[in-house]
């Protein structure tokens, strides 16, 4: 009896049902998007002057164009979150895959995860947060448009490259270190708690956690080129081409700011986006992860 169960253990165990990674990024990707959007909406982009302070702006903008302003914006990237954020996380997922064949990556093979899957998100990003900041840009005046006219505007004066995908390569500069940041600082921050829950699960609040402490990681990282980049997609014209082997137009423009406000122009706003980074990014990490253990344990795909 003993020989025979000993000769019957020693038989593998019937394969498993392979999962669709790449359906389950996609689907748990777009609903932390989603989280993060209704959750962190970002304070309005203004012309250099126009405001004190972020406490007259939140003033201003109440008085002038009532509490739902504050969410002016909101569409595109409620309509483009989906897609972003799909990207995002299916692109860290191959990308950890690509990086190393092993679950666990160290810290320097998560922040090259992280910058891979950056890059690829920019191609989405870049329009997307441009018409947002475009539609924050408008102060409840007459001429106020919506996002069809924006991007409508957009089309016919300049065309894709200067008009719909204006500011791409500064995108793309913006999003290599900050999602080495965002996903380093999730991910170990996640395993310390690991270490702590094991072998139970990681509670919601300390995916909260994590997740908080990636978005202001992802801030740290990149704040001063996010400056450069709104600045370029908030102008009325295109930055000016050539020079590349100067640093192009992000180095031009990187000059004048520091030129007009000095270096402390390229932090300014920080505070800001800190806080706001804390509740948006503890949300989209924690909504991903419920939602792919969800797909995961129920065997949707």
């Amino acid at each position: 009896m003993s020989e025979s169960a000993s000769i019957s253990s020693t038989y593998p165990e019937p394969p498993s049902r392979k999962r669709n990674d790449i359906a389950i990024e996609l689907i748990s990707g777009s609903v932390g998007g989603a989280a993060q959007v209704l959750s962190g909406q970002r304070a309005q982009t203004a012309p250099r002057g126009q405001f004190k302070n972020t406490l007259d702006i939140l003033q201003q903008t109440v008085r002038n164009e009532g509490f739902f302003a504050l969410y002016k914006g909101m569409m595109s990237p409620l309509l483009g979150v989906a897609a972003v954020n799909s990207l995002l996380f299916t692109a860290y997922g191959a990308s950890r895959r690509i990086v190393s064949p092993f679950p666990d990556l160290t810290v320097p093979q998560i922040a090259l995860a992280g910058s891979m899957a950056g890059a690829a998100n920019a191609v989405l990003a870049s329009p997307v947060e441009m018409f947002k900041i475009r539609m924050q840009g408008q102060y409840g005046g007459v001429g106020d448009k919506r996002l069809r006219q924006v991007v409508g505007d957009m089309w016919r004066e300049y065309g894709v490259r200067n008009g719909i995908m204006r500011g791409y390569w500064i995108t793309v500069i913006r999003e290599i270190p900050a999602y080495a940041g965002f996903y380093t600082g999730y991910e170990l921050t996640k395993r310390y708690f690991s270490r702590h829950f094991t072998p139970d699960p990681v509670p919601i609040w300390a995916l909260l956690c994590s997740g908080a402490v990636g978005g202001v990681s992802y801030w740290l990282a990149c704040y001063p080129l996010d400056v450069v980049k709104s600045r370029i997609q908030l102008a009325k014209e295109p930055p000016t081409r050539g020079g590349w082997l100067r640093g192009g137009y992000v180095a031009r423009e990187l000059a004048t700011i520091v030129h007009e406000g000095g270096v402390r122009a390229l932090f300014r706003g920080i505070g800001p986006s800190l806080l706001r980074a804390i509740p948006a990014a503890a949300s989209t990490f924690a909504a991903f992860e419920v939602t792919r253990e969800y797909i995961i344990n129920h065997n949707l795909l």
